[in-house]
């Protein structure tokens, strides 16, 4: 299998899809490196980072649902590490 390390920016303007959000990174948990968290009192949203190694299918599946959630904004940045295992 063929994976790929990216690196996904989240911003979440609205709190009532923070549940949503976390159930999302928690079904694909297996995959995610790491994870950053950083509320921005001052403009009422969270700025979320997320490093993840798997398939580009997975990468972009993920990245679908989050975008899906109302009030919630991402985008994905991918290496060029690509691995085979």
């Amino acid at each position: 299998m063929e994976t790929r390390v990216a690196v996904m920016g989240i911003i979440v303007e609205n709190p009532d899809s923070v549940e949503g959000l976390n159930a999302c990174l928690h079904d694909y948990g297996p995959y995610i490196i790491g994870r950053m968290g950083v509320p921005y009192r001052e403009k009422n949203i969270h700025v979320i980072s997320i490093a993840i190694d798997a398939p580009q299918d997975t990468i972009s599946a993920l990245s679908g649902k989050i975008g899906n959630l109302d009030g919630v904004s991402v985008k994905t940045a991918y290496s060029n590490v690509i691995s085979h295992e």
